[in-house]
């Protein structure tokens, strides 16, 4: 039997299908339900992290890195959008060190991505990392579109590496015209007018940036007549053109046709207004510039930033201060301006405690706020203030380059922390010739010559770095300071052959101090007769300090009387005069020199000597009366004079200006601000810790001797640095210098019985010298001061009987004198 076939025709098809439509219709509702639901939700999840995304970019704008950060950790989900805003962020606010960390941990990058890192290397010049950028950028990025190519560009532009740039630029023929402009701007940045031209000139087509990266290169260069040659010709004058024009004529000096411009000008942006006023008051008319601001139509931070640093500059820091309290808005900058104008007048505890401030008001601070509480730090020596600064400024990111790293180095030198100043030097991620100077001069200013010229012998072997002008003063000062005198004629007379400095008046300067204090008079004065030009006060005064040394009365009285043509107000010469005719015995001139300083209405400087202790600074004064520990103070320096009688100390009653009794001239002695502060910090700063000192002015001669057997008696280490240079006292340099000075004394004993009455003093000076060279001992400059005297006057040796106890009638009127006391130990009294 044959099955039976059913034949399905249209109409049995049409309700088959017709049947079946309901199932049909019942899935594909379903499947579009949810297909919407996961749409909804997706865009309900994409809203979600764009309202995140927009919360930290807020944040980031804002300077605050700590919440955005906090947000992104807590985002339920992150796009490639998430990680380029904190990336955007990071960079804006100075974070490079970050945003890398970041970048390495995307996992997913695009070309923003990339271009925004690259941004960060522009921004922060950081030359090693453009490097390595530049090697593996385009092997691992995933889309090399023109922003990229020009980011490569214009990172080596802008960090000085113009011949890779140039290398690269000519590599590829189809620049775009923002990778033209970026290859003027930096031949321009770098006064390579020539070039910047040449590619000008070659340039398909030109927009209004070439025009303006032209002029505004020719009016930096000062070449305004050229400036204004294109001005002319320019077919794309825009506001920012002629703003170039005015900042071109102000920067050059000419400020009426900088006025004549900006009066002509057909429109004008607050940059124009800002350009206008900056003009005004670079040339300290602050009048005018104040017109100005008050005739702005709407002004900016810049514009309110620009009239702080104004009347910063002229010393008027109440009218800064108040246009800073009525600011509406402020940034970094205006905090920063604001340090640094009470830095720079003189009130540096205003300017930490506004620093305090602005690090409570959620501001973040910029490396210029950073750097200007450092140099506040340092001009008041307040070193645990500077280390606190110094932690602010690492926790906030900063990177050790040299714009942050040189003014650590300068704090803790001038706070007298040599350790932690090398300790900054070695940890900077690039150095530049201010860095080595720095380290140069700070050795210098601490006495410690070998050390600096150490320095500058590094920087000559393992690095390209050329030295300056300035890098030569701190060579020449380190020679002075550690009585290297020939070191220091040979120096001078050869940095012009073999490292192209010219010398400038702070140079012979320097070859004054150096002559004078080895007691070369005549060749100093010769020098400064052989000069291109006239001697000014500060070269003057080196030889009449030199003068008082040596007690040259005559040339004393040359040199003062040339400093008072120069300079009638500056009482130190005065005095220093005065030291001359009281050492000489010659009171009536002294009477005289302080008549005139009457009648010429001339004050002399009080002198102040100060210490921080537990964060707090203790000023005193001479003989302090108000200080609230000085009864305690006084009954210590009691008992310690004492001890330091007993030790073989003899005040230097020639220094008092006053023809009294050797007991009242001890008397005036004893109180001295600086031997107040030491003996404060003695009985206040934990023992194994240094005891630092500052003071004013040039710390006295007594002072220098006293502190010298205070450190000893205490077993304490004393820092006191004065206006001229730092001054370490310790027991263990005290008894190696002594130990030492009787080795030379030795040795000059020796010599005696060789030579004659006759001998020059340099040949005097030259055997000390090479003792210097070949002994181990690294406190040269304190047994230089001990024997400057001694070795220039070639007195006779004497000797004390044993059991005979020194006395101040063993002192000689022409040196010093070897005198063995009780048989156990020598003095050396100057």
């Amino acid at each position: 039997m044959r099955p039976s076939r059913t034949v399905a025709n249209t109409s049995s098809l049409r309700r088959f299908f017709s049947s079946a439509s309901p199932i049909r219709d019942n899935q594909s509702r379903n499947n579009k339900k949810k297909l919407s639901r996961n749409k909804k939700r997706s865009s309900v999840a994409d809203a979600e992290v764009v309202r995140w995304n927009k919360a930290i970019t807020s944040h980031m704008r804002s300077g605050r890195c700590g919440a955005a950060e906090l947000l992104f950790r807590r985002m339920p989900r992150r796009s490639v959008v998430s990680y380029n805003a904190m990336l955007s962020g990071y960079v804006s606010n100075g974070l490079l060190p970050l945003a890398l960390r970041l970048f390495r941990a995307m996992p997913r990058r695009d070309a923003t991505s990339w271009n925004t890192i690259l941004h960060g290397h522009v921004l922060h010049r950081d030359l090693a990392a453009a490097r390595r950028l530049a090697r593996d950028f385009f092997e691992r990025a995933p889309a090399k579109n023109a922003v990229s190519w020009n980011g490569v560009l214009a990172a080596y532009a802008r960090n000085g590496r113009l011949e890779a740039a140039r290398e690269l630029f000519d590599s590829n023929p189809s620049w775009e015209i923002v990778s033209w402009n970026a290859m003027i701007a930096g031949y321009a940045q770098r006064k390579r007018m020539a070039d910047a031209r040449e590619l000008f000139d070659r340039m398909p087509e030109r927009d209004a940036v070439s025009w303006n990266t032209v002029i505004s290169g020719y009016a930096q260069c000062g070449d305004m007549v050229e400036a204004k040659r294109l001005f002319d010709t320019s077919p794309h004058r825009d506001v920012f053109t002629w703003t170039a024009m005015v900042s071109g004529y102000a920067q050059n000096g000419m400020l009426d046709d900088a006025k004549k411009v900006f009066d002509v000008m057909p429109e004008r942006n607050q940059v124009s207004w800002n350009a206008m006023i900056a003009a005004y008051i670079q040339h300290k008319m602050m009048d005018k510039a104040k017109d100005l601001f008050d005739q702005m139509p709407c002004r900016n931070v810049s514009s309110w930033n620009t009239m702080i640093t104004g009347y910063a500059q002229v010393g008027n820091i109440e009218e800064a201060r108040s246009l800073f309290d009525t600011m509406a808005e402020r940034d970094s900058v205006s905090w920063a301006a604001m340090i640094a104008g009470y830095s720079q007048s003189g009130f540096g505890e205003e300017a930490l405690k506004l620093f305090i401030e602005v690090g409570r008001s959620g501001e973040r601070m910029n490396r210029s706020a950073f750097t200007c509480a450092l140099s506040t730090c340092a001009d008041i020596a307040v070193l645990e203030c500077g280390m606190q600064v110094h932690g602010r400024l690492m926790k906030a990111g900063y990177g050790m380059g040299c714009f942050v790293g040189n003014a650590l180095i300068a704090m803790y030198f001038k706070c007298g922390s040599i350790k932690e100043a090398l300790e900054a030097f070695e940890v900077m991620e690039e150095r530049d010739v201010v860095s080595w100077n720095t380290m140069i001069m700070g050795y210098a200013r601490h006495g410690l010559g070998k050390e600096s010229l150490g320095v500058f012998d590094t920087m000559m072997r393992t690095t390209n770095t050329k030295p300056d002008d300035i890098t030569m003063v701190g060579v020449l000062s380190a020679c002075s300071h550690a009585g290297l005198v020939e070191k220091g004629i040979s120096y001078f007379y050869s940095m012009h052959r073999d490292f192209g400095v010219t010398a400038k008046p702070e140079h012979y300067t320097c070859m004054i101090d150096l002559l004078g204090r080895a007691g070369r008079l005549e060749e100093a004065l010769d020098l400064m007769a052989k000069m291109p030009s006239e001697p000014d006060s500060t070269m003057w005064g080196a030889l009449l300090g030199a003068s008082r040394i040596h007690r040259n009365t005559e040339l004393g009285e040359k040199a003062a009387k040339m400093i008072f043509e120069m300079e009638p107000d500056n009482a130190g010469m005065y005095v220093l005069l005065s030291n001359i005719y009281a050492a000489s015995g010659k009171w009536n001139y002294v009477d005289k020199m302080r008549v005139l300083m009457h009648e010429r209405g001339v004050r002399k400087v009080p002198g102040f000597s100060w210490i921080e202790v537990k964060n707090k600074v203790h000023t005193f004064s001479v003989g302090d009366s108000i200080h609230p520990e000085k009864e305690k103070i006084y009954e210590f320096l009691e008992e310690l004079d004492k001890k330091m009688k007993k030790a073989g100390y003899v005040s230097a009653t020639e220094i008092i200006l006053h023809d009294v009794e050797e007991e009242e001239k001890e008397h005036m002695l004893k109180y001295h601000s600086e031997k107040l502060a030491v003996a404060f910090g003695i009985l206040n700063v934990p023992i194994g810790r240094p005891i630092r000192v500052i003071k004013n002015l040039r710390v006295c001669k007594d002072c220098h001797n006293a502190i010298k057997y205070v450190s000893a008696i205490e077993n304490r280490l004393i820092i006191l640095r004065d206006s001229n240079r730092f001054h370490h006292f310790s027991a263990d340099v005290f008894y190696k210098v002594e130990a030492a000075f009787e080795q030379f004394c030795y040795m000059k004993y020796m010599l005696f019985t060789w030579q004659t009455l006759q001998t020059e003093t340099a040949d005097i000076r030259k055997l000390f010298e090479q003792f210097l060279e070949i002994s181990s001992l690294s406190y040269a400059p304190a047994a230089m001061s001990m024997v400057s005297i001694f070795a220039a006057t070639l007195h006779p040796r004497s000797s004390c009987t044993k059991g005979q106890v020194c006395s101040p009638s063993h002192q000689t009127s022409k040196g010093g004198s070897f005198l063995r006391n009780n048989g156990r130990r020598k003095c050396f009294f100057s």
